[in-house]
């Protein structure tokens, strides 16, 4: 059942107050972690009531967080001005009748011209939408003939290209699901022409995907009991992957908190701001981890904004935000 209303209501109010409500603490277990971010800082709540937040993006050119409610196939849109509205409806499936209990879009990205790209799960594709008047173009539902999963996130490769993932959560019965093809859960690249590839095929359920500052490594968290990984791959002239490598091993805080490896970003230091266990992982690039912002809730995925030192969040019902000392990436 939609429930704009209530979200809206409830944002207003939260967006009139000077000071908002607050939300968690921050974990320090490495000294180094307070030149990443103040161990005294503020997880403010910036809007709540919705199903499923996921896949936020940062929107420069109006100074907005772009975020999903998959299940509401709905994407929401805040800023500092004007605070909670929707921005599009429906997000990620287009069909007549219900279809799964979540059907709309996953991980939304901005490419470099400024474009917004969405991972649907109803309508199981990789689109953009082509300006701010006009409609949605499909970029890729295929991989050699066969259909994808329900598409989750997504991340873009200076080159052109994008990579993205491809889980089976956006299908009405998961990984039992009649309607799969690819007999994968797979992660794709489609190239600048639109070819596309596979390029990691072994995993059970890769999630949020995204790259190092220099584009030379590809990061992927797997939200698997009993493999919940984050793991990285060295990215290769022609746009293929190496040899993987198992960066950390979230699997022992999984079982102590709620929440896997999900949604990621990497500052412009290569420190790798991964959604996990208790909330947000925090690991320089050698997969040591540093600390924890730790929300309270399964925190599904994080993006840098404002200025590049904002962290928004998207945990369960929540759309938080916390400020950093770095720059992400794209800044």
């Amino acid at each position: 059942m939609t429930n704009y209303p209530f979200v809206l209501l409830l944002s207003s109010l939260l967006s009139a107050q000077e000071i908002r409500p607050t939300i968690g603490s921050i974990e320090v277990l490495d000294p180094s972690l307070k030149n990443l971010i103040a161990v005294d800082a503020t997880i403010e709540v910036l809007a709540s009531g919705f199903d499923w937040s996921e896949g936020p993006a940062w929107d420069k050119k109006n100074s907005r967080i772009l975020f999903s409610d998959v299940p509401q196939n709905t994407i929401y849109q805040w800023s500092e001005k004007d605070g909670i509205s929707v921005y599009l409806t429906p997000s990620g499936y287009t069909g007549p009748a219900d279809y799964s209990s979540e059907p709309g879009s996953n991980g939304l990205a901005f490419d470099q011209k400024g474009y917004l790209h969405f991972c649907e799960h109803g309508d199981r594709r990789l689109s953009v939408l082509t300006n701010q008047d006009g409609g949605k173009m499909t970029i890729a539902d295929r991989v050699d003939g066969k259909r994808f999963n329900s598409p989750n996130d997504l991340c873009h490769h200076p080159d052109g290209s994008i990579y993205f993932t491809d889980p089976p959560y956006g299908l009405p019965q998961k990984e039992k699901d009649p309607r799969r093809e690819t007999g994968i859960f797979g992660v794709y690249r489609v190239a600048p022409d639109g070819k596309v590839t596979t390029v990691i095929s072994n995993l059970d359920r890769p999630n949020g995907v995204t790259l190092s500052p220099d584009s030379k490594t590809l990061y992927i968290a797997q939200s698997q009991g009993g493999k919940a990984w984050l793991l990285s791959y060295p990215v290769k002239s022609d746009g293929s992957l190496g040899k993987e490598n198992l960066l950390y091993d979230a699997t022992p805080l999984s079982k102590e908190l709620p929440g896997m490896p999900d949604g990621l970003k990497t500052d412009k230091q290569g420190n790798i701001w991964c959604t996990g266990p208790g909330g947000v992982l925090i690991l320089n690039k050698e997969g040591k981890l540093l600390g924890r912002i730790l929300t309270g809730q399964r925190t599904a995925n994080c993006a840098f904004g404002d200025d590049g030192s904002m962290l928004y969040m998207t945990a369960d019902s929540y759309l938080l935000r916390v400020k950093t000392k770095v720059i992400g990436t794209g800044f």
